[in-house]
């Protein structure tokens, strides 16, 4: 159990390609993925997810044990040790990807976590965490995925210009998203093998990774928010992108 404590931090997880999963929708999702190596349960939770459990190997603890294991305030007792995906931004372009979302120097857990379910619904081949971004596998990130972390592939990537190149040579168009881009997403040609650049809300994406994009798009905006986070941003941009790759294999 040392060593899964240890996952808590990034260099553990690093070091071992290990990380947790917490409560019922984390741990169940990893079970059927087949990506669990170890299963730590309360005798009290074991009881409460037996259902989810069966077949599974569980280690029972105790409660302060299970509350060293958890990085949430009210821990359910429940969770699981997983391997990290071993996908490579290769990997992605070897299949022949034509949805695929970039994040840029994302911080915000919350939101990187949320941007990645939008792209497993919105069925994007993957999601390309680029330049200095948050760790997917830290807690609330997984949490703000809703188990989808381990239904689309997620690679990170700190060269976030080495990372367009790779997607341009790959045959994607590379799309940024800033507010003055040179043409709305609405007049924006989306069936074509397609990259999305989105960068944090605070500062956008930096100037020189906009600047190596096909071309820049802009989001129409009515109303007077100013801007929009980067999470919303790529719910927006992604189910478009969906739903002209769609009806043109219709």
């Amino acid at each position: 159990m040392a060593a899964a404590i240890k996952l808590h931090r990034h260099s553990g997880r690093t070091r071992a390609a290990r990380f947790l999963a917490e409560g019922p929708n984390l741990v169940g999702a990893a079970l059927r993925r087949g990506v669990v190596s170890e299963v730590f349960a309360t005798e009290s939770a074991a009881a409460r997810f037996a259902d989810l459990l069966v077949g599974a190997e569980v280690q029972l603890v105790t409660e302060r044990a299970a509350k060293a294991l958890s990085d949430t305030v009210t821990p359910v007792g429940l969770v699981a040790v997983c391997s990290v995906d071993d996908t490579t931004l290769g990997d992605v372009l070897d299949g022949a990807a034509t949805l695929v979302a970039v994040p840029v120097g994302v911080s915000e857990p919350g939101n990187a976590g949320t941007l990645i379910r939008v792209a497993d619904a919105m069925g994007a081949d993957a999601v390309v965490f680029a330049g200095h971004s948050v760790d997917p596998y830290n807690g609330k990130c997984l949490r703000a995925s809703a188990g989808s972390i381990f239904s689309i592939p997620v690679v990170s990537d700190p060269d976030a210009l080495g990372v367009v190149s790779r997607l341009e040579d790959a045959g994607l168009q590379v799309l940024a998203t800033v507010l003055d881009g040179e043409i709305s997403l609405d007049d924006a040609e989306l069936v074509s093998p397609t990259a999305w650049l989105f960068g944090p809300e605070a500062h956008g994406l930096p100037p020189e990774v906009a600047a190596r994009a096909t071309t820049r798009v802009r989001i129409p905006m009515e109303g007077d928010a100013e801007s929009l986070n980067v999470a919303s941003a790529a719910a927006i941009c992604l189910y478009e992108s969906s739903r002209a790759q769609r009806r043109a294999r219709a």
